[in-house]
C-alpha cells in the first residue's frame, strides 16, 4: 500500500485521525521529520488529551510534498518554505480568479 492509497480511504481531510507514528508510517518517513516540519512550523499537529501529536489527511499531504522535496535534496527548511510559498500562491490565484469572473461574466452578459 502506498502513502497516496492510505490517504485516499481518509474521510475528513480536517480530523486530526492519526498519531505520529501511524503519519510517519504512511508517509514512510520518521517520526524525527514530522517533528522537524512541525518545528520549521510548515504544519502544526493537534494534541490529543495525553499530549501526543495527531495528524490530518491535509497535513500528511503537506508532509508529504515536503517529503518529496526533501528526497530531491532540498534542505527541509527550504522545503518548508516553498511549500508555504506554493499555497499563498495558490490562495492567491483563487482569489484572482473569483475577482475576474464577475467581470468576464458582465462582460458576457453586454
Amino acid at each position: 500500500m502506498t502513502a497516496d492509497d492510505s490517504l485516499g480511504r481518509l474521510d475528513d481531510d480536517d480530523y486530526p485521525a492519526y498519531t505520529m507514528g501511524r503519519a510517519a508510517e504512511i508517509l514512510n518517513t520518521t517520526q524525527g521529520f514530522l517533528r522537524a516540519i512541525g518545528e520549521a512550523r510548515l504544519i502544526t499537529p493537534l494534541r490529543s488529551a495525553g499530549g501526543h501529536r495527531r495528524y490530518s489527511r491535509y497535513q500528511l499531504r503537506i508532509a508529504a510534498r515536503a517529503r518529496e522535496l526533501v528526497d530531491q535534496g532540498t534542505p527541509i527548511e527550504a522545503a518548508c518554505r516553498i511549500i508555504i510559498l506554493e499555497d499563498q500562491l495558490e490562495e492567491a490565484q483563487r482569489i484572482n480568479a473569483e475577482h475576474h469572473h464577475p467581470r468576464e461574466t458582465r462582460s458576457n452578459d453586454r
